[in-house]
């Protein structure tokens, strides 16, 4: 059950906000691995979902790509691609509903219902076509919005996918523990084991990481951040609870894709989404490019940015692509 705010909690919860923007912008203005020299200006922006507040970041100018975070991540995720992309593109990095500094309403967060909202975000920003990149669950969610774009009349157009360690059907691992958390028993036990086991956060953040040398600083306590507003942890059980039902739809959707030029990117390292399944995806794609980076886990845009964001702006600024 989400726990109503109060006026202390409300302040903490935008001066953590403002602290990890500040962070976020400084992260990427003195680091060479954003790919620019003194940072792009990032505007911190909010849409209204029929009363609740979605927060997203927005930066350049061109086409528009948005970029779609994992579970537990937000837009916190893409502080080294944003400025690497935005001399090219318009880009924007949401914070989808219950996660990050977006408000945290109870509603459907299946795979299908959180594509739709994702649709509709772009839609509100008036975007007929664009580029998708979505990595881990957003990965999945990202193929569930351009499946829903295909084979009928869509006011939104995928030109391009990009998929980073996408959560898919072919992957198992993980998959018996989201079962067990999704059940009521399940949940109320990884719910007592996180409230009271804190140490349990930084230890699951490190393990996404193959070389624990090059986790950036500030990362930890980065994605800590939206911990403080009440219902992060009920939002992440919530996507847990549909998992198995969304991995079914989405081997059922995936022959839509075969038309969509995608670039499929990985750690050959990856501890939560397995390599080895990217052979099995990349056949439902006509058009496939596929790029693994050696000795890299699980967030290949934290662990190695720059290669990162080379292959990306590769495949993005092709013209044939």
């Amino acid at each position: 059950m989400e726990v109503p705010m109060n006026e202390v909690q409300m302040k903490e919860g935008r001066t953590n906000r403002l602290e990890t923007n500040r962070l976020q912008i400084a992260e990427v203005q003195s680091d060479p691995a954003s790919g620019a020299a003194n940072g792009p200006a990032i505007e911190e922006c909010w849409m209204d979902f029929d009363g609740a507040r979605l927060r997203y970041l927005r930066a350049g100018l061109g086409p528009p790509v948005i970029l779609l975070h994992g579970l537990l991540g937000y837009s916190f995720s893409w502080r080294y691609a944003m400025p690497a992309l935005a001399p090219f593109f318009t880009v924007y990095a949401p914070d989808m509903l219950g996660s990050g500094f977006s408000d945290r309403p109870r509603i459907d967060h299946s795979m299908r219902a959180t594509a739709e909202r994702l649709l509709r975000f772009a839609g509100n920003l008036g975007i007929e076509s664009l580029d998708l990149l979505g990595t881990s669950r957003g990965g999945a969610v990202a193929m569930a919005a351009a499946a829903q774009c295909t084979g009928q009349a869509s006011a939104v157009r995928i030109k391009r996918l990009v998929l980073v360690c996408p959560v898919n059907p072919f992957s198992p691992h993980g998959q018996s523990l989201a079962a067990f958390a999704g059940t009521p028993y399940g949940a109320a036990l990884v719910r007592f084991v996180l409230e009271r086991v804190p140490s349990l956060y930084p230890f699951w953040h490190s393990r996404m990481f193959a070389d624990k040398s090059k986790i950036p600083a500030g990362s930890l306590d980065g994605y800590k951040a939206p911990l403080r507003t009440p219902g992060l942890f009920d939002h992440a059980l919530s996507i847990v609870g549909t998992w198995d039902a969304d991995l079914r739809e989405l081997a059922a959707l995936l022959p839509k894709l075969a038309t969509i030029p995608t670039l499929l990117m990985w750690g050959d390292r990856d501890p939560a989404v397995y390599v080895s399944s990217l052979e099995p995806l990349a056949r439902f794609f006509r058009n496939a490019k596929k790029v693994v980076f050696p000795g890299v886990g699980h967030l290949p845009y934290e662990e190695c940015p720059e290669e990162f964001n080379r292959e990306l702006l590769k495949f993005l600024t092709d013209a044939g692509g």
